[in-house]
């Protein structure tokens, strides 16, 4: 008789596959209740499925700011650490991405991600650029939200990498102001963690492994004031950069202003102190292409 695997080997498999029984569920919602849903409700759809997806992955989330945020016609723009910053920002509201043209292809979340309007670009190609900055005006101008990650690629998390300019330009050609966003992964003993970061030479499959071993988790997101867009995308990017600076220290410090919990019974959160966690190796903060 064999033995029965360890008791953490079978509670990862398990929490694995409730996560791709909620993916495939995530597929039959867009597929079935999308096609005559209006707006409104599409948004609660994918507002709810998200909260799921973080619970299911060991995490609540908890937004500090909250009164600040635009509903219409803004660009959204956040720190990027890892895949399920993603899942964060649709829990706490749905948002359109600027993505790279690779997820399209992953299995099942390539088929939602496509389904929700994401846009995706080939970033080898500058020629992509350009169309890509006139379908964000456009859906700008209209009245829509886009969520960006002007960092280019993710990182720990402990400190922002430097934002590029090239997509606050759709802003500033749609006179739609920018909303700055900041994500913050804290660990069950108040401290940031580094648990859900998706960089160096982690594959999918392990980043999954690290965030499903590395909770409780919880997600803070702290919503930046908007900020006009003024003529210049280079000032504009700037100004976006030292909103979200600032917010990451003042979580990472515990002065942040207390956030409310999103989550379907309501309630509120105060977060402790959170002193950044020393990661067991050093952290490339060079990040991986996202």
């Amino acid at each position: 008789m064999q033995n029965a695997p360890p008791a953490s080997s079978t509670s990862l498999a398990w929490k694995k596959a409730r996560l791709v029984a909620h993916l495939l569920h995530g597929m039959w919602i867009v597929a079935t209740r999308f096609p005559n849903a209006g707006a409104e409700r599409r948004q609660m759809l994918n507002r709810e499925w998200s909260l799921k997806m973080l619970r299911l992955c060991g995490m609540r989330l908890v937004v500090h700011n909250d009164g600040a945020r635009l509903e219409r016609g803004a660009l959204v723009v956040a720190n990027h650490i890892s895949w399920i910053d993603i899942y964060v920002i649709n829990a706490w509201r749905p948002t359109p991405f600027v993505s790279k043209a690779e997820i399209r292809n992953w299995p099942v979340v390539g088929w939602l991600a496509q389904q929700l309007d994401t846009v995706f670009i080939q970033r080898e190609k500058r020629s992509d650029a350009k169309r890509i900055m006139h379908e964000l005006s456009q859906r700008l101008s209209a009245g829509e939200l886009m969520c960006v990650f002007p960092e280019g690629t993710t990182s720990s998390g402990l400190a922002l990498l430097p934002f590029h300019a090239n997509l606050f330009q759709a802003a500033v050609s749609a006179a739609a102001p920018v909303q700055p966003l900041c994500i913050l992964y804290e660990d069950a003993q108040g401290r940031q963690s580094t648990a859900p970061a998706y960089i160096d030479d982690l594959s999918l499959a392990d980043s999954l492994n690290l965030l499903l071993q590395g909770g409780p988790l919880t997600a803070h997101v702290y919503v930046g004031a908007p900020l006009a867009a003024g003529p210049d995308r280079r000032t504009l990017a700037a100004q976006a950069e030292a909103v979200i600076g600032a917010a990451l220290r003042e979580m990472q410090n515990g002065t942040a202003s207390a956030g409310a919990l999103f989550a379907e019974q309501g309630g509120s959160s105060v977060p402790p102190r959170m002193q950044p966690q020393a990661p067991d190796e050093p952290v490339d903060q060079s990040g991986r292409s996202a």
